[in-house]
């Protein structure tokens, strides 16, 4: 699956270039999705103090909405300032769809000679009995589960049938060491959700859980933002170099939202 040069591909080789069988990142450029329906109606729903999340289809399925298409346009117009030899080797996105989505517009706006990767690693954390169901809804339909979550915190709080913080950062844990066991790129952008934007901090920054659950406290990752890490021998520990910037939306005349999930992340 090599291209014939650094900066060409074949038919066969899904889009990647041969910088990509090399071993060692140096760049991780994290994109949080633009805005989904899910994300309006999750948002509409805490508003409105209702119980239920009115989505159109599962969580893998939502799309993107009107202003995170524009958004996604924004982010590739952006990206596609990148100089060539700066620019990521591979793009890999969650396969939900409005991630999925995010990075396809992105891409193509870019004008960037690429096919977007999908890996079932970078989905966002699964909520089990407790999809679809605002703060409220939870509370009063399964109060159990509400006082647990209290008590445990975001971290290791697992709902029936879906999964804990912790269960994330293992998914993670395991996409970084194929970065550096099987070589995804020098540079390599991933498309995917704002907690697993957190996780990936917790992961590569070694926080503690008190530092995670403080920025997730303060902190929202906005949509169609961009998280930089890098680390330019391409082994050792990883740096932060840029979080959650959305400038190029507002520069571009797009609308910058949040959709914040329940910012009640500390255990009790």
């Amino acid at each position: 699956m090599k291209g014939t040069s650094a900066d060409s591909t074949s038919a066969d080789d899904g889009g990647l270039t041969e910088a990509v069988q090399q071993a060692g990142a140096v760049e991780l450029l994290l994109i949080r999705h633009g805005e989904s329906e899910g994300n309006v109606a999750a948002t509409e729903a805490r508003e409105a103090g209702v119980e239920v999340i009115e989505v159109p289809a599962r969580d893998a399925d939502v799309n993107l909405s009107g202003t995170g298409r524009d958004q996604a346009k924004a982010l590739g117009t952006a990206l596609g300032r990148i100089a060539e030899q700066f620019r990521p080797d591979t793009v890999v996105s969650s396969p939900y769809a409005r991630a999925r989505q995010t990075a396809e517009i992105a891409v193509e706006t870019a004008g960037w000679p690429l096919q977007v990767r999908t890996d079932e690693r970078l989905r966002d954390r699964e909520l089990g009995i407790l999809d679809r169901l605002t703060r409220l809804g939870v509370e009063n339909r399964y109060p159990g589960e509400s006082e647990r979550r209290d008590w445990l915190g975001k971290l290791y709080y697992r709902p029936p049938g879906g999964e804990s913080w912790a269960d994330v950062a293992l998914r993670l844990r395991a996409v970084l060491a194929e970065l550096n066991s099987t070589g995804m790129g020098q540079r390599v952008m991933l498309v995917c959700h704002d907690a697993v934007i957190m996780l990936f901090r917790y992961v590569l920054e070694g926080l503690s859980e008190k530092e995670l659950l403080d920025l997730a406290a303060r902190e929202a990752i906005l949509n169609a933002s961009l998280t930089k890490f890098v680390r330019p021998s391409g082994v050792g520990p990883w740096t932060l170099e840029s979080f959650n910037v959305a400038d190029h939306l507002a520069e571009q005349g797009v609308e910058v939202t949040q959709h914040a999930g329940d910012t009640s992340v500390r255990p009790r």
